[in-house]
């Protein structure tokens, strides 16, 4: 009798250990987290995510990426990202990812790291991890990240019924999620390819001297701040025309304004397969209906004010850019009553259906 039974509890703990095994992982601690390794760098990368990226599952059908803001806060977006995937009925099926680009650069850039964790230049500059830029040894680069990601996703012997993958990002890291979207290389290889969120960022990769003019900006909508007179052209003939005050401001389109002087990973990729895989790739421009104020981290350099006096503005007006002028079908999507705010942005009942795609 009394094997019968200790066979019986060794069933149900055995059953039990497999089934909390399944469960995602749903904390911002140290449980949920895992260093990933990348090809060619000794260094790692610290990354949050709700199941093991090498532990075979066959539950997960879609993959959701999320990049962090200015504040390198992971931790943070990881909590942001499972009430997202909470509300969509999906932590069953979803393997949410947050990368970590933390930096021991100096001034406000402090992280504490890991044991042979990377730290990135995080100071405003055109080859920080927001925009591709190479690590302090140069053996990688922030992109390097997501193409790791993606391939560790496509793996089949670990996610055999994966269907989709989202890459998002929010402030910086919609920064960047425009950037990684039309230089990554890895997009066309992979079987689950990815589509693309780029939420509030502060500024946008142009490919010419055209820059919006007063006309670009959808007259439905309040994308400048109450009594701001933008620095335009007055009655503009066009959407776009060039941009006006290149003498005084020299750097409106250079990198990651614009394409000259590019660095990091995107200076591997010509400028004209850049335009084709902007244009090719599924994108959704995610914009805050009150994101017009210039606070968190707002750019308001001259390269960056040639694109809009807000973050509202300049989304809507590089949406109807890449569109007109280069042919993609891309989506400029307003998420009612949302500011710069990253939880605000992704628990939206608009973004749900773009971060959790049906099958």
């Amino acid at each position: 009798m009394r094997i019968v039974v200790l066979t019986i509890l060794a069933g149900f703990f055995m059953a039990f250990s497999a089934h909390a095994q399944d469960a995602p992982c749903a904390a911002a601690t140290t449980a949920c987290t895992e260093m990933l390794a990348l090809p060619g760098s000794q260094g790692r990368v610290l990354v949050y995510r709700t199941y093991p990226l090498d532990a075979r599952n066959v539950a997960v059908k879609r993959g959701l990426i999320v990049i962090h803001g200015l504040g390198r806060d992971a931790d943070s977006y990881f909590r942001s990202s499972l009430a997202a995937t909470f509300l969509a009925g999906a932590l069953g099926d979803t393997i949410v990812i947050v990368p970590r680009f933390a930096s021991s650069e100096g001034g406000a850039c402090n992280d504490k790291l890991a044991t042979s964790e990377i730290s990135w230049h995080c100071q405003p500059r055109s080859d920080s991890w927001r925009t591709g830029g190479a690590s302090p040894d140069n053996s990688t680069t922030s992109f390097d990240v997501v193409d790791e990601l993606l391939r560790r996703l496509n793996r089949k012997d670990v996610f055999p019924n994966l269907r989709a993958i989202v890459v998002a990002g929010h402030s910086a890291g919609g920064q960047f999620v425009n950037r990684y979207e039309m230089a990554n290389t890895v997009h066309d290889t992979v079987d689950v390819k990815p589509t693309y969120v780029v939420a509030n960022p502060s500024s946008y990769a142009y490919f010419d001297e055209l820059r919006p003019t007063a006309s670009a900006f959808p007259s439905n909508v309040a994308a400048l701040p109450p009594g701001y007179q933008a620095p335009l052209p007055p009655n503009p003939p066009a959407a776009f025309a060039a941009y006006f005050d290149r003498t005084n401001c020299a750097t409106y389109d250079t990198w990651p304004y614009g394409m000259h002087q590019r660095n990091g990973y995107a200076a591997k990729v010509s400028e004209e397969q850049l335009k084709k895989q902007l244009a090719a790739r599924p994108t959704t421009y995610l914009l805050g209906e009150l994101d017009i104020l210039p606070l968190y981290g707002f750019d308001s350099s001259c390269a960056a004010m040639a694109q809009g006096g807000t973050r509202l503005a300049r989304g809507f007006a590089y949406s109807k850019y890449v569109d007109e002028r280069y042919g993609a079908k891309h989506r400029a999507v307003e998420v009612p009553a949302c500011g710069h705010n990253a939880r605000c942005m992704f628990t939206s009942e608009t973004s749900l259906p773009l971060l959790f795609p049906k099958e």
